[in-house]
């Protein structure tokens, strides 16, 4: 093999981000035919919903912690013992670090209908879910005051 047709060893910029991040889906939540999503891709065993755009993962994630809402999931606790639970994560380590960042306690009832606990929420999930820095306040502002994306269809 000439060294112009040699793999290329070094992993490209997408590779090294976070499985949430590339997929557009800062909460890593499975594929469950979301409006406009489509089962990742790229992956030995696809899992998550991969969105059009980021704004589209997070208006999912606000979705979903608000179907916690109606279910009567409106604790941190109760939210990630669901979300994240012992089988997958360290559930008590999640709890206690979203905790931390909203500056609640794990049995507070959340108003999941308030901006402000949307944010905090969807900021500390993305957060352990992907690492820091992936997702900022004023991103997840815009996405939360967007019109979702209209999925694209192809002209026949």
């Amino acid at each position: 093999m000439s060294p112009g047709n040699a793999p290329n060893k070094e992993p490209d910029a997408m590779s090294q981000l976070p499985r949430g991040i590339r997929n557009n889906n800062p909460g890593n939540l499975d594929y469950v035919g979301q409006p406009g999503a489509h089962l990742e891709t790229g992956v030995p065993y696809p899992r998550f919903a991969a969105f059009p755009t980021m704004a589209d993962g997070i208006r999912a994630l606000r979705d979903q912690l608000l179907r916690y809402g109606e279910r009567g999931l409106t604790t941190v606790r109760a939210i990630i013992s669901v979300y994240a639970p012992a089988s997958e994560n360290p559930t008590g380590a999640y709890i206690y670090a979203l905790c931390s960042h909203m500056d609640v306690q794990p049995d507070t009832v959340l108003d999941l209908h308030d901006p402000a606990t949307q944010r905090a929420l969807i900021a500390g999930i993305a957060t352990m879910e992907n690492g820091p820095g992936h997702l900022g306040l004023p991103q997840i502002d815009q996405a939360l005051h967007a019109a979702p994306a209209v999925p694209q269809h192809a002209e026949a």
